[in-house]
């Protein structure tokens, strides 16, 4: 997965909150690409995707599935994949950018 180059530790209390926020394009289901931002609360175990008013929340445990909570929806397990070595999908929910997941 990508990184900003090192910028990032995932466990680092100083890290402010507007450097919390990362611009990408996100993409729902076969829809348009459209502005979006990640919000991260600890690298690689646990952050959001801001799409227009939606946010859609990841849950990452090391030991167990990657997990997925769509608005007014349950938590469930989702696959992600890499699709033309540069867009990162969790089933139908797709980004692209500076993705910083490690």
């Amino acid at each position: 997965m990508l990184a900003l180059s090192g910028l990032l530790s995932g466990n680092d209390p100083a890290l402010a909150a507007e450097q919390r926020m990362f611009p990408l394009q996100c993409r729902l289901g076969n829809g348009p690409w459209t502005a979006c931002a990640m919000e991260v609360e600890q690298i690689g175990l646990e952050w959001q995707l801001v799409i227009g008013g939606r946010r859609i929340r990841f849950r990452h445990d090391p030991r167990g599935p990657l997990r997925m909570q769509e608005p007014g929806r349950d938590w469930r397990s989702v696959d992600s994949r890499w699709e033309d070595s540069r867009d990162l999908c969790w089933d139908g929910v797709c980004a692209r950018g500076d993705i910083p997941l490690d």
